[in-house]
């Protein structure tokens, strides 16, 4: 039995990382990445995210530290590939709104099929994307799923360690943009 997996997210978050869809066993946990051969959060903390290893279980606690997760595409699945086409582009206008919401500083897609499919972009780089989502920096890392044979765990967290480097040097550069907050904020 399978659930819809809730999102892990708040205002303004330094990054919002996007699965392209739960797995059956994330679904059916309401708990991301739930999978033991998933090595996101792993490579969070490998990569300077978290100060230590955070557990699927607690995956709520990676609000303390600026960061927030959710799906493009809701319906759980098996394997990724299941998804069809049509699914990103329905998807997109709802993300799109989620985004604009909660304003995270960076979008970080997990995996190329996501970002690829809502965008309509095909050969998709690596790491930062030349167009912002909203007033988001847009970021294509590779999944963590223990299927994604193409990285291995080293490979996985100098990735993610190139965002989270982009995201100090943009931070001690950042001004204050008072359109990233709600207007019932202090």
């Amino acid at each position: 039995m399978s659930g819809q997996l809730p999102d892990i997210i708040a205002e303004g978050l330094e990054v919002l990382s996007c699965g392209i869809n739960p797995g059956m066993l994330a679904a059916a946990t309401g708990h991301h990445f739930a999978h033991p051969s998933n090595r996101f959060w792993r490579v969070m903390h490998l990569a300077g995210f978290t100060p230590e290893e955070i557990s699927p279980q607690d995956g709520r606690a990676i609000l303390h530290y600026g960061y927030g997760l959710t799906t493009v595409v809701q319906r759980p699945t098996a394997a990724a590939d299941h998804l069809a086409p049509a699914e990103f582009k329905t998807a997109m206008a709802a993300f799109e709104r989620k985004i604009a919401r909660y304003a995270p500083r960076f979008v970080a897609f997990l995996g190329k099929a996501a970002y690829s499919g809502m965008s309509g972009q095909r050969g998709v780089a690596w790491g930062l994307q030349p167009r912002r989502m909203q007033a988001a920096a847009v970021w294509v890392l590779p999944n963590p799923s223990g299927r994604n044979r193409a990285f291995n765990l080293a490979q996985l967290v100098q990735a993610y360690r190139r965002l989270h480097q982009q995201m100090a040097t943009t931070r001690a550069t950042r001004t204050h943009d008072p359109s990233r907050f709600d207007n019932n904020a202090c």
